[in-house]
């Protein structure tokens, strides 16, 4: 089968089979005229036909030449044109001689004019047909006896002829030039888009875009069957082959695709997407036309984007994703087996200090030398993720007890050895959680679940117990993960219900007895339990976060019942309330403007506001500790350190906070009055508030000898037992208001939480 031929070479055999019938039709005429001499003209006339015959050998001779080729060669439609203009004057010699010319002349003038209509332009048709009446009008005037009638009649056919041969002319120039520029335009999508085409039928190349030579790097003259069966991967040979056969065997008209590799001419091999279409019924076509793209590019970023997906991007280990994949398959490798399943869970311990002290560049060093280090404690089966941040997972499969244990400890130690960090070593350890399934038939992916979760509570687990060591997990952690879950569940519960109470404990002035503030403590009044302390529900929601929207709830509460009692019962206007801020609640970045709006809402006086940090708190980030009790004292508030002497501030610290009261911490108010180091202590504390003009707190008075030492140590307030637990806000009025009564005797003589009388309840300015 020929090769699609291109526009130049589909004109030029046009041009070739449209001369070679011209001398074709020539050579006929000429044959007729050899008849016409033998048949018409006298007997002295024959020798005419040697000529004849000559110029009919001629023009056969010329109907054998290559003409494909020589109509690719300039100056051609000159010597075309002369050849006609030959044969025009040749006919008029010829019917000269003739008895019948003027008849014969316009008949085969015509056929020659005709002739060159299909090749010649529309003003060499018309140079043409001038000239051929001009010669019919020359022997119309040199014939003896000339019809007139006919000549004219025969005249002005050949007129008719010529004009519809110039428009014929004329209208395939404007066809040839629309075709011309639809093939180019064609050519120059296929050139600049990004498909090569080719076309092939009966197992050969039977065209190849332009384009192939910038995408696949071949000219298409180059395109056989074998250059694209050398082309494709030898690994995808075998299915480009199948594809191939299949699409010939399907119907008209049907589309498949095929991604494959292919070898570009310099050597590298790149992906490509081929769309093949049937279209072997197509007359014009004939051919299975196969479109090829390169999708190289397109291949590199679904690598990619599936390396993001399954790969940590700092580490280059298996992500999340991948290892839950993994664990899957290891679920179904073990099915049928019975094996067992174990992972690894493991924690950097304190690898947040490092991101905060040296910078997130020095904690990626860290990671990636510690990833490095305990893969190479693995076997290759084995799996090692990085789950995010510091944490990792090793997955590995039929492992007993010893050997897990062992693999453990081989961790823990790689973890345990320094890593050089630009000019400093870092030493880390880390916590890691083990736990292992047993895989039977009815195992399925929600096993991985279990068994991630089971480790990652033995994790936690390990960093309870101490950190850097390993702990396999049981059910009890189980057990105990639902039941914080559960006790989670209640505190979010109970804080939508409001089942929270506040109790307040009466703070006193230890010289006089007076009543002079509360401190305000929150109680759940537990549906099913019945009244709660503190120690049962704060540490849970300190570790949820539950403690901020709680501990704003307490702020609210006790600001809006101290303001109600300074409105309601008499000279308690000066009452003031001690509110704790936890340290999450500290730490909250709309801690200064929920205390403003408290404030504003309960209409409470500011002055009689006092907020208690621990002294713990003080130590952390200090600068912005400073600026946050800066802005709290700004609003008018007090600050009081509560618990104070258990932590490690020192004099330079309190000198740099805004604090206005230090509460010494019962521990050592217990033993105050029966050993002399407590006592020391707390006489320690009280001369340090004095120095420092701060207010002092005695926590957890609770016998008369405490109560009298502390007086005479000169401790400003205290607050315990010996004066009254925590109470409900109606019990805490009463005394308000029996304190007020109290204060009428005047001589001092007793108190009005004592079994005798009161003094003055009014508190000091």
């Amino acid at each position: 089968m020929q090769h699609w031929a291109g526009s130049d070479v589909s004109s030029a055999r046009y041009r070739a089979r449209q001369i070679r019938l011209d001398l074709g039709i020539v050579a006929a005429l000429t044959a007729m005229g050899a008849l016409r001499v033998e048949v018409a003209w006298a007997p002295q006339y024959r020798w005419c036909l040697v000529p004849l015959a000559l110029a009919m050998v001629v023009l056969l001779g010329l109907g054998a030449l290559p003409w494909p080729r020589l109509v690719r060669r300039p100056g051609l439609t000159g010597w075309l044109t002369a050849w006609y203009v030959a044969c025009l004057a040749g006919i008029l010699v010829f019917t000269r001689l003739d008895g019948d010319g003027t008849a014969i002349y316009p008949a085969g003038a015509i056929v020659v004019v005709v002739a060159a209509a299909a090749l010649a332009s529309p003003r060499t048709i018309l140079g043409l047909g001038l000239l051929a009446q001009a010669g019919y009008l020359v022997l119309a005037l040199t014939a003896a006896r000339p019809n007139p009638v006919l000549v004219a009649s025969l005249g002005m056919v050949l007129t008719v002829v010529v004009g519809l041969c110039v428009l014929t002319a004329h209208n395939r120039r404007l066809q040839d030039a629309q075709r011309t520029g639809a093939e180019r335009r064609s050519e120059a999508m296929l050139e600049n888009g990004s498909d090569a085409v080719l076309a092939v039928a009966d197992g050969q190349v039977v065209f190849a875009s332009s384009s192939t030579g910038r995408i696949l790097g071949r000219e298409a003259s180059q395109f056989t069957a074998e250059t694209l069966m050398a082309m494709t991967h030898p690994d995808d040979l075998a299915e480009v082959v199948a594809w191939i056969t299949e699409l010939h065997a399907a119907g008209p008209g049907r589309t498949t695709r095929i991604d494959s590799r292919c070898r570009h001419a310099d050597g590298r091999w790149f992906h490509v997407q081929v769309t093949g279409t049937n279209r072997l019924d197509d007359p014009h076509i004939g051919a299975v036309v196969l479109t090829i793209r390169d999708v190289s590019a397109q291949k590199a970023l679904e690598g990619e984007l599936t390396r993001q997906a399954f790969q940590d991007s700092l580490t280059g280990l298996p992500n999340r994703a991948l290892l839950g994949d993994r664990m899957n398959q290891a679920v179904a490798r073990n099915r049928r087996s019975g094996g067992r399943v174990e992972l690894l869970l493991i924690d950097l311990d304190d690898f947040k200090k490092v991101n905060d002290t040296l910078g997130h560049r020095a904690g990626d060093e860290l990671i990636r030398a510690v990833a490095a280090r305990m893969a190479g404690c693995l076997r290759p089966a084995d799996t090692l993720a990085r789950l995010g941040g510091d944490e990792f997972a090793v997955l590995v499969e039929g492992l007993d007890d010893l050997e897990l244990a062992a693999l453990a400890e081989r961790l823990l130690e790689v973890v345990r050895l320094p890593v050089r960090v630009g000019h400093r070593d870092l030493i880390t350890t880390a916590s890691i959680g083990i736990a292992s399934a047993k895989i039977t038939d009815t195992s399925s992916e929600a096993d991985t679940h279990e068994l991630l979760r089971d480790a990652d509570l033995a994790m936690y687990a390990a960093k309870t117990a101490g950190r850097d060591r390993a702990v396999v997990f049981d059910d009890a952690m189980y057990a105990d993960a639902v039941q914080d879950a559960e006790a989670r569940a209640q505190l979010e519960r109970a804080l939508a219900a409001g089942e929270f109470l506040v109790h307040y404990q009466p703070i006193v002035d230890l010289p006089s007895g007076r009543l002079i503030g509360v401190e305000a403590l929150v109680r759940w009044q537990h549906p099913e339990r019945g009244l709660l302390g503190p120690d049962t529900f704060i540490p849970l929601a300190e570790e949820t976060g539950l403690i901020v929207p709680l501990g704003h709830w307490v702020l609210a509460e006790s600001c809006r019942q101290v303001a109600a009692w300074h409105r309601e019962v008499p000279d308690a206007g000066r009452l003031r309330v001690s509110i704790n801020l936890s340290a999450r609640q500290f730490q909250h970045a709309g801690l200064v403007g929920d205390v403003a709006a408290v404030l504003r809402e309960s209409g409470i006086d500011p002055g009689r506001v006092v907020l208690e940090i621990t002294e713990s708190l003080l130590m952390r980030d200090t600068d912005a500790t400073i600026s946050t009790l800066h802005e709290l004292r700004a609003l008018g508030v007090h600050i009081a350190i509560d618990d104070f002497g258990t932590g490690y501030s020192s004099l330079s610290y309190l000198r740099r906070f805004p604090i206005d009261i230090l509460k010494i911490d019962k521990a050592f108010i217990d033993r105050i009055a029966t050993d002399p180091d407590d006592a020391t202590l707390a006489e320690a504390v009280v001369q340090l508030g004095r120095a420092l003009r701060l207010q002092t707190v005695a926590e957890g008075i609770e016998s008369l000898d405490q109560h009298s030492l502390l007086s005479a140590l000169g401790c400003t307030y205290g607050q315990g037992y010996l004066f009254a637990r925590p109470a409900g806000p109606a019990h805490i009025e009463a005394l308000l208001r029996q304190s007020r009564n109290s204060g009428d005797h005047r001589d001092g003589t007793g108190d009005w939480w004592g079994p005798a009388g009161a003094v003055s309840p009014a508190p000091p300015a």
